[in-house]
């Protein structure tokens, strides 16, 4: 029984359909996610590692500063504030960087350099998928793990202006806010200051507990002008105003409150030489990321250089800043210099949460994790902190102790790096498999059409012009072709 040719063109429409379906399965890879339902509630925090002593901690630490202010600067590189341009521009947050009481990153924003999934990032500390690109034109409501979701739960008071991409994503989660649309890219002035208009009335206030603040200017002035414009030097300028005037308003509120503040600046990716972003060249993926509090008071000589980080980092140290749950799904390690004053115990007992957070992620989501170095470290790790809390409640003062405690906590960074780059490289594992086989089909069945068409004969003795039942199966094939070029 000869098949006709639109039931030939509907089965290669769907064998095309399916091997489509095979090559994104292995191009979307499955992303690393706890089991954990972020619905049911936070779970109670890890205890800390005991040796037969019955006083260990078992309660989440408590908060280390009062309120937290994000600046997130879009397109912010990272030579804006650390190069030339920052000393030019910026001279009151290069001062902070250089001799002021704060804590420089060079954070790496990992492909695509767009901002829906850099902010997911920096509030989840998982890594996006390319998928997130297409998420990126309309924002849908973030399901998974967040800080602002675990501050939302703990009773904290968020306030932000900005980017409307945020309420978006955390929807219901602000006490107040005034999103801003990035659909006017010429319009580099009143969209920031649409942000900045509310800053005198809410830093005088004190009824909130986190103040985020998305500013879209210097993004809209590199895809008109480039990164060599110079309105980029004046909007550098202005923007290193906002930062003076939050920061010498939170430094005279400190006196009334128990806890320092914390203001952080970053960007959510960088940009290109073309004024553009959403590759992987050093300019969009390289971001400043400074942490300025009274608490990181540095001494005379104390030179402190910008060290390289992730920008998944961010998540695990704003929540233990916060005092918060670390987000289940974070593949981020503890930026470290933030609670290195204080006492040991103290910076034990936070490397253990998020070795531990980490650890189960890595167990949840890799079948041969008692293999990996990661998880052998973090075992070792903790049974060595469990010795250190013996020995601490035996004798609290002892060079023995201390050194064992230096042992520990090298011990347990050293952990968190291999930790955190074994989920991170789990997440940007292709199956090639999948993408192969996929690409076979696909191409198969390209070469099968183009042999019917060639090959098959009219069934009518008139011009292909008026012969419909040809002009059907070409429309097929064209059909086909799209298929192909949309993926391609």
């Amino acid at each position: 029984m000869r098949l006709g040719a639109g039931a030939f063109a509907a089965c290669c429409v769907a064998i095309e359909v399916l091997g489509i379906a095979v090559f994104l399965r292995g191009f979307f890879p499955a992303p690393v996610r706890s089991s954990a339902r972020t619905e049911h509630g936070a779970e109670p925090p890890a205890p800390e590692p005991s040796a037969g002593a019955s006083s260990n901690w078992t309660t989440l630490p408590p908060p280390l500063f009062s309120k937290v202010v994000i600046v997130l600067i879009d397109a912010l590189r990272d030579d804006f504030v650390f190069g030339s341009k920052g000393v030019k521009f910026m001279p009151y947050t290069t001062y902070l960087v250089e001799k002021g009481a704060s804590h420089s990153f060079v954070a790496e924003a990992k492909p695509p350099t767009v901002t829906m999934p850099r902010i997911k990032a920096l509030m989840t500390g998982s890594l996006p998928g390319f998928v997130d690109v297409i998420r990126n034109l309309n924002s849908p409501a973030l399901l998974e793990d967040s800080v602002i979701r675990q501050a939302k739960a703990a009773g904290k008071r968020i306030i932000f202006y900005g980017d409307e991409t945020w309420v978006k994503l955390f929807p219901k989660h602000f006490v107040e806010y005034d999103g801003t649309t990035s659909f006017f890219v010429s319009d580099y002035t009143e969209v920031d200051n649409n942000v900045t208009r509310h800053l005198d009335k809410v830093l005088k206030r004190g009824d909130w507990d986190m103040l985020i603040l998305h500013y879209l200017g210097l993004d809209h002035i590199g895809h008109i002008s480039g990164p060599s414009s110079p309105l980029v030097g004046r909007k550098l300028s202005e923007m290193d105003s906002v930062l003076m005037k939050i920061h010498t308003s939170l430094l005279s509120k400190e006196r009334e409150m128990a806890l320092p503040s914390l203001l952080v600046l970053c960007g959510d990716h960088g940009m290109s030489e073309t004024g553009s972003h959403g590759a992987s060249s050093m300019e969009e993926v390289n971001t400043p990321l400074v942490l300025i509090s009274s608490a990181f008071e540095r001494k005379p000589g104390d030179i402190r250089h910008s060290t390289r980080v992730q920008q998944t980092d961010v998540a695990a140290t704003l929540a233990i800043a916060l005092g918060l749950p670390i987000p289940k799904d974070s593949v981020g390690s503890l930026l470290f210099p933030v609670v290195e004053g204080k006492p040991m115990r103290e910076q034990l007992r936070f490397l253990h949460l998020n070795t531990v957070q980490l650890s189960k992620l890595l167990q949840e989501n890799v079948p041969s994790y008692e293999k990996d170095p990661g998880f052998e470290q973090f075992k070792m790790s903790e049974r060595l902190h469990g010795n250190w809390i013996r020995l601490y409640l035996e004798e609290k003062h002892s060079e023995v102790l201390w050194n064992l405690g230096s042992k520990v906590l090298r011990q347990y960074l050293d952990a968190l790096k291999t930790l955190s780059s074994s989920l991170s490289t789990q997440v940007a594992q292709y199956d090639v498999y999948s993408m192969t086989v996929g690409t076979v089909v696909v191409l198969e069945v390209q070469m099968l059409t183009q042999s019917w068409l060639r090959f098959s004969p009219c069934s009518c003795s008139a011009s292909h012009r008026h012969c419909t039942g040809r002009l059907s199966w070409k429309s097929h094939c064209h059909l086909l072709d799209f298929l192909c070029s949309f993926i391609w």
